[in-house]
């Protein structure tokens, strides 16, 4: 007789954190409550636009690699330190995390929103592979994480001419500004071979393990496109896709997606489905029709 196995409390412990976070997402909220917020985020965003376009294809250019073998340009460190410092003076009381200065784990995310405080979250620039290249394909990404949900999400791909952005109860939207935008609404695509779907690569899924189940999904799927980093998503809430999923995300990658996506009237959460908006440690993103439909071809080898 087999072994009956033990119960981890930090496991059980974690478990019921995630679902006090779920039920905190759903709490409804009135319109107006982060409305200063996102004006704000707004504002940020024009500014953060400047800095980046100015250095976007300069001959001059500075790229470092980090630790991780990424790209970094003197134009994410500028952003990063621009919205840092206005923040501390507009928003003196909030937290504010970022990707290039004052590295932080998940579990720093998660403790703040434990005790419902705010933070601003911030990517300076999410593609900064393409930046480097002179592919208009990056935006800055400014959220806001309050009352234990992504309460504000604005993505400006100033390249593109593009900006998207949201606040919960508010809505999303898809313009320049709060009084020049169109509202945003996530596609009806019922079936899933029928459904068009947006990743960034493969190699992740191949390193986790988890590319045959992704490979099975890509068969089963009507078409897929590689549009990749923040796009993928605001197609979704835009509802030209109705699928984008990757497998190993940060939070300062997906904070302000997931409030753009939700408020459109789609779903997102980790790519098994248990962790209710961009506090998992990858993505998964759809029309919410198709969401139970799409998780167990994610799950892995030891999820099956």
């Amino acid at each position: 007789m087999a072994k009956s196995r033990r119960k981890d409390p930090e496991d059980k412990s974690r478990r019921a954190f995630l679902e006090q976070l779920a039920q905190a997402q759903a709490e409804p909220v009135e319109p107006e409550t982060y409305l200063s917020d996102l004006r704000l985020a707004l504002t940020l965003a024009d500014q953060a636009d400047e800095i980046t376009l100015a250095r976007f294809r300069a001959k001059d250019l500075d790229v470092d690699q980090k630790e991780d073998e990424t790209p970094v340009t003197d134009a994410d460190l500028r952003a990063e330190q621009f919205l840092r410092d206005q923040l501390a003076r507009t928003r003196p009381e909030d937290q504010v995390l970022g990707e290039e200065f004052g590295h932080y784990k998940t579990s720093k995310l998660l403790k703040i929103q434990a005790n419902r405080k705010r933070a601003w979250v911030l990517d300076p620039i999410d593609g900064t592979a393409s930046y480097v290249r002179g592919v208009p394909v990056w935006a800055t990404l400014i959220g806001l994480v309050a009352d234990g949900r992504p309460a504000v999400g604005v993505v400006s791909a100033p390249a593109l001419g593009m900006r998207w952005f949201a606040a919960a109860g508010y809505g999303a939207f898809k313009g320049s500004g709060i009084d020049s935008a169109e509202r945003l609404k996530v596609s009806k695509t019922k079936k899933l071979g029928e459904a068009l779907m947006s990743y960034s690569s493969l190699s992740n899924w191949e390193d986790q393990g988890r590319l045959p189940g992704f490979i099975r999904l890509v068969g089963d799927v009507g078409r897929t496109r590689a549009y990749g980093d923040f796009w993928s998503y605001m197609l979704v809430a835009e509802g030209g896709v109705d699928i984008a999923t990757e497998p190993e995300l940060a939070p300062h990658d997906m904070i302000a997606l997931a409030p753009i996506v939700t408020e459109a009237g789609g779903v997102f959460t980790d790519t098994r489905g248990k962790v209710a908006g961009p506090f998992g440690p990858d993505a998964l993103a759809t029309n919410g029709r198709l969401h139970q439909r799409v998780t167990p071809y994610l799950r892995g080898q030891d999820n099956k």
